[in-house]
C-alpha cells in the first residue's frame, strides 16, 4: 500500500492524469487517496476491479448518506441536496431513469442527427465568415451541446449566457458560497420555468415530465427542478469539454489526425478512444453499505469509494499502450461514461455530437491549427471536468 496521496490534483498536461497519480497506478488495483478534509478513501485503478464494483449494489450512490465522501468542500456544502438520479438508489433510480430512457435512446439520438448537424454547420458557417482566429469554446464547442440540450429540454437556448455562467459556478466555484449560490440560481430559474410551462406547454422533454410525471404525481416538483438542472449541466458542460479537449489532443497528434482525415468510417472509434483518453469526468464516488472483498483487500461498510476514470482508462491490463493515443484501438469498454446501473443517461447523444461535431469541424476547415503556442492555452483544474478554458484557432 502506498502512502495516500491527495486527491484531485491539476494536470500539467490537459490530456494526461497528473505524473503525481503515477503511484496510484503502480500500486493498483486498489489503494488510497486523501481528500481536502483529510479523509482516506479507496481508490479503484483496476479497470476489471472498477467494473466489477461499479456493478456491485454494496456500493451506494446515495450522497445524503452521512459516510458519503466529499473530495472538496464546495461538493460536501451540497452533500445533502437531495440530487435525483445521480445520487440515489435503486428502486428510486431505477424509476427516475425509466421516465427518461425513452428521450436519450438510439432511436431518437438517431432521429436528432439531422437537427445536430444544422446546428454544427451553422456555427462553422459563422466562424468561417468572420474568419481566423476563432476561440473554439465560445465559438463552437459549448453552444453544439447547449443548444441540442435546449432543444431535447425545452429550454429558451436565449437563457444560455445565464445557465451556463451559473453552470461554470457550480463546477468551478473557488468558494462554497459561490457554488451555493448558482445553485439556487438555477433552481430558482428551472421553478419558473415550470410554472410557465404548466400553463404554456411545449414539446421538449421537460413538458413531457410535467405532463406526464409532475401532475400524475409520480414526481414531485423539487425533484423536477433538480432533474432539469441535472440534465441541462451535464448534457452540456461534459459535451463541450470533449469537443474542445479533442479538438486540441487530435491537433496535438497530427499522425492521428491524418488517419481520421483519410478514413472517414475511423470516427466512432475514434470517439471511444478519445473518451477513454481524455477521462474528463475524473472521479466518480460511491459509500460502501457493506464488507466487500476485492483485489486482495476488504472494502468496509461505510468506506468512501473513488473511480478515478483517467487512471482506469489508462490500466494496462485492458488497454496496450494506455498512454498513446490510438484511434484504431477498440476503446469501447472504457469508463469514461461510468458503468453499472449508474452508466451515464446521455452517452449516445455525447457520442452523436462528438462525431458529428470533429468530424465536420475538420472536414470544413482541414488546415485547422493552434493560434498560439500550446504552453499559452490554459485548460481547466483538476477538482472539476477537464477540458480547455479557451481554445484560440486559426486557419
Amino acid at each position: 500500500m502506498t502512502e495516500a496521496i491527495a486527491y484531485f490534483q491539476d494536470r500539467t498536461c490537459p490530456y494526461h492524469p497528473p505524473a503525481t497519480y503515477q503511484p496510484l497506478r503502480d500500486a493498483g488495483p486498489l489503494t488510497h487517496v486523501t481528500f481536502y478534509d483529510g479523509r482516506r478513501v479507496w481508490a479503484v485503478t483496476g479497470h476489471a476491479q472498477a467494473r466489477a464494483l461499479l456493478s456491485d449494489q454494496r456500493l451506494s450512490s446515495d450522497r445524503q448518506n452521512p459516510a458519503f465522501p466529499a473530495p472538496f468542500a464546495r461538493f460536501a456544502a451540497i452533500r445533502q441536496v437531495r440530487a435525483p438520479l445521480v445520487g440515489v438508489d435503486d428502486p428510486e433510480h431505477n424509476t427516475q431513469r425509466r421516465m427518461l430512457i425513452p428521450s436519450f435512446s438510439v432511436k431518437r439520438i438517431a432521429a436528432l442527427r439531422p437537427e445536430i448537424q444544422q446546428i454544427v454547420d451553422g456555427l462553422l458557417d459563422r466562424m468561417l465568415a468572420q474568419g481566423p482566429p476563432a476561440e473554439l469554446v465560445s465559438a463552437f464547442a459549448l453552444p453544439v451541446p447547449s443548444m441540442v440540450i435546449c432543444s431535447l429540454l425545452g429550454v429558451p437556448y436565449a437563457d444560455h449566457e445565464f445557465f451556463e455562467g451559473q453552470s461554470r459556478r457550480i463546477l468551478q466555484g473557488r468558494t462554497v458560497e459561490e457554488a451555493e449560490d448558482a445553485r439556487t440560481r438555477l433552481e430558482e430559474y428551472f421553478d419558473e420555468l415550470i410554472t410557465h410551462k404548466e400553463t404554456n406547454p411545449g414539446e421538449g422533454l421537460l413538458d413531457e415530465l410535467i405532463q406526464d410525471q409532475l401532475r400524475a404525481g409520480a414526481l414531485n416538483r423539487v425533484d423536477l427542478v433538480r432533474l432539469a438542472m441535472i440534465l441541462l449541466v451535464a448534457g452540456h458542460e461534459t459535451t463541450a469539454n470533449m469537443i474542445s479537449l479533442g479538438t486540441f489532443t487530435l491537433l496535438e497528434h497530427p499522425e492521428q489526425l491524418a488517419q481520421l482525415k483519410a478514413r472517414e468510417d475511423l470516427m466512432p472509434a475514434a470517439v471511444e478512444e478519445l473518451l477513454r483518453f481524455l477521462s474528463i469526468a475524473d472521479g466518480v464516488l460511491r459509500v460502501a453499505t457493506a464488507d466487500i472483498e476485492i483485489g486482495g483487500q476488504v472494502i468496509r461498510a461505510d468506506d468512501g469509494v473513488l473511480f478515478p476514470t483517467s487512471l482506469i482508462n489508462r490500466d494496462g491490463s485492458a488497454y496496450p499502450a494506455p498512454d498513446e493515443l490510438d484511434l484504431g484501438r477498440s476503446a469501447r469498454h472504457h469508463v469514461a461514461f461510468g458503468f453499472g446501473i449508474h452508466q451515464c443517461l446521455g452517452q449516445n447523444l455525447a457520442r452523436a455530437e462528438m462525431e458529428i461535431a470533429l468530424r465536420s469541424l475538420f472536414t470544413r476547415i482541414p488546415d485547422l491549427r493552434l493560434a498560439v503556442p500550446t504552453a499559452e492555452i490554459p485548460f481547466k483544474a483538476g477538482d472539476t471536468l477537464q477540458g480547455m478554458i479557451e481554445l484560440p484557432l486559426a486557419w
